[in-house]
C-alpha cells in the first residue's frame, strides 16, 4: 500500500483511534444509514474534496461516508486544538486518508495544513469556520476556477462567508449547513450545551451548583449552555446585545444584564457570541477574585487575551486546560484551553448522537451541490428543506419514534382559504 501523505501526531495512535471511531458510529444511526447507500449509490465518485473540520470521531465517521460515496478526500483541522490525534492517526493509517492535523499545532503549521489541503485542487469543500474558504479566496485564487460548491458547519463560518457575499468577494455557492433545522435546534443547543460544560467541568473540577455563571450570547449556543449550566444548579446570568433575545432569556427565567456588571458577579463567564473582545480589559478590571472565563465560540478572539496577558503580573499553570493569570490587584482569572473552543480542547466535542445529524446534513450538501452545480450562483445558500426533513425522519425512525400523517382532508384545509367559521 503506498504511503499516504499526512501530517499527524502519532501513527501508532490509530489502533486506539479506530476503537473509538467505531464507539462514536454506535451513536449515529444516519451516517450508518448513510454508509450503506452511499456505498450503493457512489454519489460523488472522483469528486476531489477537501475539508476544514474539527479531527474528531465524528468527524471521521462522516469522511467514512464520503469516501463510500466516491469523494477523493483530503483532511486537515479547523481549530489548532482540537485535534483528536489518535484519529487523526486512524484516519491514515485505516482510512488511507489524507490527514494533516496535529493537536497543539502552531499558527504557522495551521496554515501549512489548510494549505496542504487546498494542493488536492479540490472542487467541493467543507469547512467549520470559513479558514479554508478564505484562505482559497486570499492567498490561493488560481484554484476558485475548479469550484464547485462548498459547505459550512457552524455560526462563525457562516458570519464570516455572508460577510464575503454582500462584498461580492464569493466565488462559489455554499451551503450553511449550519442553519439546517436538524443541525443548530439539537447540535448547537443540546451539543454545545453538554460539551461546553463538560470542558469546564473536566478543566477545573469545579462544582457548579451554588455558583453564578455568566453565558455571553443567548444563540442556540448559548441557549444549551444556560440550559446546561441551570441543570446543574448554577445560579445563571445571561449577558446579550439583541433585546429579543435577551427578553427571551429573562422570560426563560435567567437574570440578564451588561457583561460589565455580570463580571463582578460571576464564579464562572463562558462567551459563545462569534463576535471579537466579548470580554475585554474593563471586564477582567472587575471581575471576582478567581473568576473562571471559557470560551465556545469557534475563534479565540472572543476573549481579548493579549490584553489579559499585558495587564498580568504571573501566569501559573495548575491544570492541563487552565492558565491563571494574577492582576495587579491580587485577583486572580482562569483562562480555559488557552480560550479556544473548550468543549473540543478539554473534552471530546459534542456527542456523537447529535453530531449525527449535523455530519448527515453536510453528507447529503455535498451530493446537492455536486448534483446541481450547473444551477446554483456564487451566494450563501440554506439547505433545502426537503434534506432537513429526511434526515429528521431517519433520526426518529432509529429512535423508534413513531408521527401523524396529515390525511388528504386535513392537507386539503391546509392549503385552502374558503372554510372558516
Amino acid at each position: 500500500m503506498p504511503e499516504i501523505a499526512s501530517d499527524i501526531k502519532d501513527i501508532s495512535l490509530s489502533d486506539k483511534g479506530q476503537a473509538r471511531i467505531e464507539w462514536a458510529l454506535n451513536e449515529m444511526p444516519v451516517i450508518r444509514n448513510l454508509m450503506e447507500r452511499f456505498s450503493r449509490e457512489r454519489p460523488l465518485e472522483g469528486v476531489r474534496m477537501s475539508g476544514c473540520l474539527h479531527i474528531t470521531t465524528e468527524t471521521a465517521n462522516l469522511a467514512r461516508v464520503l469516501i463510500l460515496g466516491g469523494a477523493d478526500l483530503v483532511l486537515c483541522a479547523s481549530n489548532p486544538l482540537s485535534t483528536q490525534d489518535d484519529v487523526a492517526a486512524a484516519l491514515v493509517a485505516h482510512y488511507q486518508i489524507p490527514t494533516f492535523a496535529v493537536k497543539g499545532e502552531d499558527n504557522q503549521r495551521y496554515y501549512q495544513h489548510i494549505n496542504a489541503a487546498l494542493d488536492h485542487c479540490p472542487q467541493l469543500t467543507m469547512d467549520d469556520g470559513a479558514d479554508l474558504v478564505s484562505e482559497m479566496h486570499k492567498n490561493r485564487k488560481e484554484l476558485l476556477n475548479n469550484m464547485l460548491g462548498g459547505t459550512e458547519e457552524t455560526t462563525t463560518g457562516v458570519i464570516r462567508l455572508r460577510a464575503m457575499a454582500r462584498e461580492g468577494a464569493l466565488k462559489y455557492p455554499i451551503i450553511a449547513v449550519n442553519d439546517a433545522m436538524t443541525k443548530h435546534l439539537f447540535d448547537n443547543r443540546y451539543g454545545t450545551g453538554q460539551s461546553t460544560i463538560d470542558g469546564i467541568v473536566r478543566a477545573t473540577n469545579i462544582l457548579l451548583a451554588g455558583k453564578v455563571f455568566t453565558v455571553a450570547g443567548y444563540g442556540w449556543c448559548g441557549r444549551g449552555i444556560a440550559m446546561r449550566a441551570k441543570g446543574l444548579g448554577a445560579n445563571v446570568i445571561i449577558a446579550e446585545v439583541d433585546p429579543i433575545r435577551a427578553l427571551e432569556a429573562v422570560m426563560d427565567g435567567y437574570r440578564v444584564m451588561p457583561v460589565l456588571e455580570a463580571s463582578a458577579l460571576s464564579d464562572f463567564i463562558v462567551t459563545a457570541t462569534g463576535d471579537k473582545h466579548v470580554i475585554d480589559q474593563s471586564h477582567f478590571e472587575v471581575m471576582k477574585d478567581g473568576c473562571v472565563l471559557a470560551n465556545s465560540g469557534h475563534f479565540n478572539v472572543e476573549i481579548n487575551i493579549p490584553a489579559l496577558v499585558k495587564m498580568a503580573v504571573s501566569k501559573q499553570q495548575p491544570r492541563e486546560y487552565v492558565h491563571k493569570y494574577r492582576l495587579p490587584s491580587g485577583h486572580t482569572i482562569c483562562l480555559l484551553a488557552e480560550g479556544r473552543l473548550v468543549n473540543l480542547v478539554a473534552a471530546e466535542g459534542h456527542p456523537s448522537a447529535v453530531m449525527d445529524m449535523s455530519f448527515a446534513n453536510q453528507a447529503l450538501c455535498a451530493v446537492f451541490l455536486y448534483t446541481h452545480k450547473e444551477t446554483l450562483e456564487n451566494k450563501v445558500l440554506p439547505v433545502p428543506v426537503e434534506i432537513d426533513h429526511v434526515i429528521a425522519q431517519l433520526k426518529l425512525k432509529a429512535m423508534n419514534t413513531r408521527i401523524d400523517t396529515l390525511t388528504e382532508e386535513q392537507t386539503s384545509y391546509l392549503s385552502s382559504w374558503q372554510e372558516g367559521t
